[in-house]
């Protein structure tokens, strides 16, 4: 979790002297910021990367203006177009890094702290949206050496300028083979050509998203900023500049649009409305709150909200990306309400917890599974097409995957366990072998509505590894837990050997696949040593 250290005189300062020191820190937990350290001069705290505005103290002192009843409301960030400036982009970069975007910022200042922070701002988004500046990453420049329009385009390797902290002109080449941020990012960019940003004048101000001009560099001096984002996707692209215009806003700075193509980079901060059912609300923390209190607490958040009959229209700032629904903002009106006055209440019933039959079975199941010498793995019910389909050479068309999914690594609701079991493998070659690994956990298939079932699925690779050993392994389960006699019928599947596959059969009925996974699959999950193993279903057979 990124860490930001806060200054506690500069701290009060921005939230006011109203606030006692004492008072700032005693309430910077309700901001769901955990303290790290503290002392007479600073505090250390860790917060959550879904709330990137809280990388600086400018962010996190506004959050504290609306928690004290400082400042409540809509924390204004206004966006001025301008025809001033303008970034043309080039047709030929839009296959390497096809989106940007920017900002100028004007009339602020800057001292060495803002300048440390912003630039820890601008790494934590890298890390976080940027997903290590593939999806984005951040720019940021001194405005009053640069002239407009500006070239967003594309260079062939040999293409020079002196890159920032640097005396000399390297190449895009050189760069990316003899520099420490090169040989971490370079992998980003592939082909013959690199993006890079020019002015009208010809000077290079980037090479996104690797480095920035010598030109360009930022000091106390500057007070006239250009923020450029590129990246290939565009919601990260956007999401950063809004993080990066919240900050410079409480910088003092002011934030004007900048157009891009034919788009001005000012429309991208609107605001927008989600509605809240009162009910969700005080169902869903136990409490009777009416509808101007539901509101007051969201104001208290720094956001908008007004009543209308018995929904609540709550205003959020383009920068609060966090905010996916109506329950994202219930834990808005908790923070606002004060988590320290939510009290704990007796449940109605009397009953206590116990475990379910079923778990208490899958348990044990569990347990007879280490004692054959297996360890267990807890993947996710949401994985990728390229895994559960594509590399286990699987038919796809049956597929069942999640709209509007904010990873690409989880993007299908998987129908069986091995794959993952496989991807687990793949991660662990360097691990001494035998490796021998068994998950129980849900699968789902295509139905109306999505039909849920519980399987188990094992592996075991090493050298020696094959249909036989993993059959006594399926038999030992089965007679140990149920006193169950399986039988093994010969089958095909495009995932096993052929002719080292076997469907399970209990009382006649198909209940899983049982055999050795083909090598060609176990080559694609980069795996060097036999594999075989088993999944079956445990709903209406076993449980």
């Amino acid at each position: 979790m990124p860490v930001v250290t806060l200054y506690l005189q500069r701290l009060q300062n921005l939230v006011g002297k109203k606030a006692t020191v004492e008072k700032i820190v005693e309430t910077l937990p309700f901001l769901g910021l955990d303290i790290e350290e503290q002392t007479s001069d600073y505090v250390k705290v860790e917060y959550s990367p879904n709330r990137p505005d809280y990388a600086t103290d400018v962010g996190i002192a506004a959050g504290l203006q609306g928690l004290l009843g400082i400042k409540r409301g809509l924390q204004a960030i206004t966006v001025k177009r301008s025809q001033k400036f303008s970034v043309k982009i080039d047709p030929s970069v839009r296959k390497i890094r096809p989106h940007i975007s920017a900002l100028v910022a004007r009339g602020g200042k800057l001292d060495d702290e803002a300048i440390r922070q912003i630039i820890a701002l601008q790494e934590d988004l890298h890390f976080g949206i940027g997903r290590r500046r593939k999806k984005s990453s951040i720019g940021i420049h001194n405005l009053d050496v640069i002239s407009f329009p500006l070239l967003y385009t594309a260079k062939q390797r040999n293409h020079k300028f002196i890159p920032l902290d640097m005396s000399a002109e390297m190449s895009a080449e050189q760069i990316l083979e003899q520099t420490d941020v090169g040989r971490n990012y370079g992998m980003i960019i592939e082909g013959s050509k690199v993006p890079m940003i020019l002015d009208a004048s010809a000077s290079t101000i980037s090479f996104p998203p690797i480095i920035n001009s010598a030109l360009t560099a930022i000091s106390t001096s500057t007070t006239n900023l250009l923020v450029e984002v590129t990246g290939n996707d565009k919601n990260a692209v956007d999401d950063s500049l809004a993080v990066i215009a919240s900050a410079l806003s409480g910088f003092g700075f002011d934030i004007f649009g900048v157009n891009v193509g034919q788009k001005n980079s000012s429309d991208i901060f609107k605001t927008r409305s989600i509605a809240l059912d009162t009910s969700l609300v005080n169902q869903t923390l136990g409490l009777h709150l009416t509808a101007q209190q539901i509101c007051a607490a969201l104001k208290k958040c720094r956001l908008d909200a007004v009543a209308r009959k018995k929904k609540i229209i709550c205003t959020i700032p383009r920068f609060r990306f966090d905010i996916f629904g109506a329950m994202d903002l219930v834990e808005e009106v908790a923070l606002g309400y004060g988590i320290q006055n939510l009290g704990p209440t007796l449940p109605a019933s009397s009953s206590v917890g116990q475990k379910s039959p079923i778990t208490i079975r899958t348990d044990l199941i569990g347990q007879i599974m280490v004692g054959l010498g297996f360890t267990e793995a807890l993947n996710s019910g949401l994985t990728s097409r390229q895994i559960l389909y594509e590399r286990t050479k699987r038919d796809a068309s049956d597929i069942i995957e999640v709209a509007e999914s904010k990873s690409q690594e989880h993007t299908v609701l998987r129908d069986m366990l091995i794959p993952a079991l496989l991807d687990t493998l793949s991660r662990n070659v360097h691990e001494p072998y035998p490796q021998k690994l068994f998950e129980i956990g849900t699968v789902f298939s295509s139905d109306t509505p999505i039909k849920e079932s519980l399987n188990i699925a094992c592996l075991s690779a090493h050298k020696d590894s094959g249909f036989t050993e993993i059959k006594s392994i399926l038999q030992s389960l089965l007679k140990t837990d149920s006193n169950i006699e399986c039988q093994t019928r010969t089958s095909e599947s495009a995932m096993f050997a052929k002719g080292k596959t076997a469907d399970i059969v209990v009382n006649g009925k198909k209940i899983g696949v049982v055999g050795q996974i083909d090598p060609q699959v176990a080559e694609n999950f980069r795996i060097r040593v036999p594999v075989s193993g088993f999944e079956m279903t445990l709903t209406e057979f076993i449980l």
